[in-house]
């Protein structure tokens, strides 16, 4: 009886493990989430230009380009893991009410964007949006902040790691971030082993040691999926100068637009270190 329990309990822990190691992605990644496109920037009281962006391996990502008068920059919004980019437009226009124009995209397999999501495929997503804005509009890396929710701040600090010295972005922030797929993992599944489980990888922290750009790191203690020590430990990796905002409430209702004095110290942020350059 015994025997057969332990066999029992040692197959269900083997297809346990099995199932995180072989259906990670549809764990990390959630574009069913609202895949439709309910509204705009316009329907919000701003204007926009509705793009397509081509990616080198031939996908095409859905994007909204938001200008702000006199822009004092230019944001580069990577949202988090579900969802589409019309479920950012508190944020977008934040932004906007602080004077920044934004370029938000959806990765590939989200919303309209063609494709399937990948940890390669976000990134290449990511620099491509990169390239629209240094390139075809030809706004200095200097005069952009890179804006990164949860998922997508471990994209943001890979590309920021990827840029020269010269051509860092104006501004990295970091809201709600994970040190990286491993570690989030083995705290989420402290039972399983679960670091050597992990094929994804979005290592934010061991991007820090690449980065010259000033880093806003914002976080919650009351975070539920990402825990607050991922926070602590991005900042204390990044390069100075840098900032640690300490936010309150869960993982999708912390972010930095909530209170108005959390929009000041991202404000008083970006007034230092891209609008007087």
């Amino acid at each position: 009886m015994l025997t057969s329990l332990l066999t029992t309990l040692l197959l269900a822990y083997g297809g346990f493990a099995a199932l995180l190691f072989l259906f990670q992605d549809r764990l990390a990644y959630y574009p069913e989430i609202g895949r439709e496109i309910h509204t705009t920037p316009r329907e919000h009281g701003m204007a926009f230009e509705a793009l397509t962006l081509d990616t080198a391996d031939g996908e095409r990502l859905d994007a909204w380009f938001v200008p702000a008068p006199q822009a004092r920059g230019v944001v580069l919004f990577l949202h988090g893991n579900a969802g589409n980019m019309a479920h950012r437009m508190d944020s977008i226009a934040m932004f906007h009410r602080l004077g920044y124009g934004v370029l938000i995209f959806d990765y590939r397999g989200y919303g309209r964007s063609s494709g399937k999501p990948s940890e390669a495929g976000l990134y290449l997503d990511a620099e491509t949006a990169w390239a629209h804005l240094t390139g075809q509009r030809g706004i200095a890396p200097g005069r952009v902040v890179l804006f990164g929710e949860s998922l997508g701040g471990a994209v943001a600090a890979r590309l920021a790691a990827q840029q020269p010295p010269r051509e860092q972005p104006g501004a990295l922030v970091l809201a709600s971030v994970f040190t990286s797929v491993p570690d989030l993992a083995a705290d989420l599944y402290p039972w399983l082993p679960a670091r050597w489980l992990a094929r994804l990888r979005y290592d934010t922290a061991g991007a820090m040691a690449k980065i010259h750009s000033p880093v806003l790191v914002a976080h919650s203690p009351d975070d539920e999926i990402v825990p607050f020590h991922h926070g602590e430990k991005l900042f204390q990796a990044a390069p100075a100068p840098k900032v640690f905002l300490r936010l309150a409430g869960g993982h999708n209702d912390g972010f930095i637009f909530m209170r108005p004095e959390w929009v000041e110290a991202l404000a008083g942020f970006l007034r230092e270190h891209v609008e007087r350059r």
